[in-house]
């Protein structure tokens, strides 16, 4: 039994059974890459956005949902629920007409039961947010609300080209205009300059002032192609140790309320594009490093949590 609130537990109870999240690469940018906000994207992102693993980025919305569940079902052939994950870049970046053209082509499929929506908050207009609350009356529906860091100073050093300020104010506007969908923040640990005392800051920050459903904690992966290699090798960067990464995820989670769904306390990269950390790679390795931690703690989810 794990010492923290799991997806996996989360989804089974939800939907009665397990199910695919089917990542999709609708098509989007971001409006700190286009020239809306910023130009060149978040230092650390690749020039996928974040959606390395998807299977055929290049295909139809249709094709790339059939050619994910496809692979997903040679390793559990019993699935038949599934989540519509639009994952890379930015979801909501566009007009309205845009965004419902592109998401009705994958989730009247068959078995769909929901859709996440990976978005930021700069990019949730109200008429955006009219139809999710639409959506909302038809299946389960996720924003997954990039944040990051809520340091002014890291957000300016990774060109994330938002504030705080305007992440709380954006949660306020989803729990009013779409009350029904639940949000989900990320976080990323590792990013330049910041301490182990800034990362547990940025997730009290996150939990104690936005009325969200779950968290996404990711450890910074430096990947090839990407802006951050500077930073990296001018020695602005420097890489968290394994040892260091499971104490500050145990520290995060006993404050993180019991409630809250964990979404994720690691994250995946493509070999072949990771230039460090290398041990993030034995996946299982770092879990189970967190379980031991958590255990010899006697500490769980939410332990210290005052509120």
């Amino acid at each position: 039994m794990k010492r923290y609130n799991t997806l996996n537990d989360y989804y089974r109870k939800l939907f009665g059974e397990k199910i695919f999240k089917v990542p999709i690469d609708a098509g989007f940018d971001c409006p700190n890459r286009d020239g809306t906000v910023a130009k060149g994207g978040c230092t650390f992102c690749t020039v996928s956005g974040s959606g390395d693993a998807i299977v055929a980025p290049d295909a139809p919305i249709r094709e790339q949902f059939y050619k994910e569940i496809d692979f997903m079902h040679r390793k559990w052939p019993e699935v038949q629920k599934y989540l519509v994950y639009f994952q890379n870049f930015t979801n909501t970046h566009d007009k309205v007409e845009v965004l419902r053209e592109r998401y009705e082509q994958a989730i009247n499929e068959p078995g769909v039961v929901g859709i996440n929506i990976g978005t930021r908050p700069d990019c949730l207009p109200d008429e955006t947010l009219a139809y999710i609350a639409e959506l909302t009356d038809r299946m389960h529906v996720t924003l997954e609300l990039g944040l990051q860091t809520t340091f002014e100073t890291t957000s300016e050093l990774i060109n994330r080209a938002h504030s705080y300020s305007l992440y709380v104010e954006t949660v306020k506007r989803i729990r009013k205009l779409a009350p029904k969908t639940e949000i989900v923040a990320h976080l990323i640990n590792g990013l330049p300059g910041e301490t182990h005392e800034m990362m547990v800051e940025n997730v009290r920050r996150c939990v104690t002032d936005n009325d969200i459903d779950g968290i996404k904690l990711h450890l910074l992966h430096l990947m090839t192609n990407t802006r951050m290699q500077r930073d990296f090798h001018e020695g602005r960067l420097q890489l968290m140790s394994q040892e260091e990464y499971v104490n500050v995820i145990c520290d995060q989670l006993e404050i993180i309320p019991a409630r809250m769904v964990i979404h994720r306390i690691t994250g995946d990269a493509p070999r072949h594009m990771l230039i460090g950390p290398m041990w993030s790679l034995n996946k299982w390795e770092v879990l189970n490093a967190i379980d031991k931690e958590m255990e010899r703690r006697g500490s769980r989810q939410g332990c210290k949590n005052n509120h």
